[in-house]
């Protein structure tokens, strides 16, 4: 009993800190009231309440991951001080010479913006898989052995660094303002995090519209069928559209995380062991065309590619073929 107790202790505690210590930041203002320092504690706060739940109906959660996950989004805040940016210049490049100049309020704009949006963010996330140097990043959001509301914000520490947000520009050289960019963006963000479940229902006829926690779980997955699949934000049409969609099946349950698991719950190594690892591919790159293909080339590249060693891509689940292996791989402890 004494466990249980000291584990909320613990959490109530690192939620505590995040409501109080967390450094001042720019506003987003709902209704006269600015959310943004009111965000991470309140996803933690759920993200505790889920575990709750599952305890306390008997299933199991892991407990280091939350704190994980919590580590890591607290060390972000602080992280993304730094004024550091790769695509500043690029937003006001393209905001400088915009094509026009759209103000928010009749309903196209809206509409705009947000399918806009959305298919900013499809491209995003599918290079984020595709190009090792995004990947670096985006493969601790990936890193949870477990599908719970503490993966949602398991988002690492170097966004800023690898320039994915790049793929915003268009929107900006449309005619709509960055700020207004990241604010939807956010709330983009904000809507996943309650797909990060296995808590949620199916939604019927909504699933063929919606990313739905059931869609996400399969993003999630490192099957082999599952891998590279429902990269959407809010919507799940672009993937119908790009031929990425790919539904949950039956006889295949998720098996969430890494392809080789991750095992280390060290909020640091979480952030940086993909980066390390891309490091250490480039130092030992024999030419500078197989240096950039470690940089540029999908994770798992090599410039030496072993066609023999590769099983059948739809093998059993249980024995990935070799380029499934190779692809989300990701140095963990044994």
């Amino acid at each position: 009993m004494l466990k249980p107790i000291l584990i909320l202790a613990a959490a109530a505690a690192m939620i505590a800190m995040a409501i109080w210590l967390m450094p001042s930041q720019s506003g987003l203002f709902v209704g006269g009231v600015n959310i943004l320092p009111w965000i991470l504690p309140t996803v933690m706060t759920l993200a505790l309440a889920e575990g709750i739940i599952l305890r306390l109906s008997s299933r199991t959660y892991d407990w280091k991951a939350w704190f994980a996950s919590s580590s890591d989004a607290m060390i972000r805040q602080f992280v993304n001080l730094i004024p550091l940016s790769l695509v500043g210049p690029a937003f006001a490049l393209a905001w400088t010479h915009r094509l026009f100049t759209i103000h928010l309020g009749p309903a196209w704009s809206f509409g705009v913006l947000l399918i806009g949006q959305e298919f900013c963010y499809y491209w995003l996330h599918r290079a984020s898989h595709r190009i090792r140097w995004f990947w670096a990043s985006h493969a601790v959001h990936h890193s949870s052995n477990n599908f719970t509301f503490a993966a949602a914000y398991r988002l690492g520490w170097t966004s800023k660094l690898s320039g994915e947000a790049i793929f915003n520009t268009p929107l900006i050289w449309l005619g709509f303002r960055p700020d207004t960019v990241a604010a939807t963006l956010l709330f983009s963000l904000l809507y996943q995090f309650w797909l990060h479940t296995e808590l949620a229902p199916r939604l019927g006829w909504l699933e063929w519209i919606l990313n739905t926690p059931t869609h996400h779980a399969v993003h999630h997955a490192s099957n082999e069928a599952y891998l590279d699949k429902n990269f959407g934000g809010t919507l799940i049409i672009f993937d119908c559209l790009f031929g990425t969609f790919a539904q949950q099946r039956t006889d295949t349950p998720c098996r969430y995380g890494l392809v080789k698991p991750l095992a280390s719950y060290n909020p640091g190594f979480i952030a940086l062991h993909e980066w390390a690892a891309m490091v250490r591919d480039i130092r030992c790159a024999k030419t500078w065309r197989d240096g950039f293909g470690y940089i540029l080339g999908p994770p798992g590249w090599s410039p030496t590619p072993q066609k023999a060693m590769n099983a059948p891509r739809h093998s059993p689940p249980d024995h990935l073929s070799k380029e499934a292996m190779d692809r989300h791989v990701s140095p963990g402890k044994s």
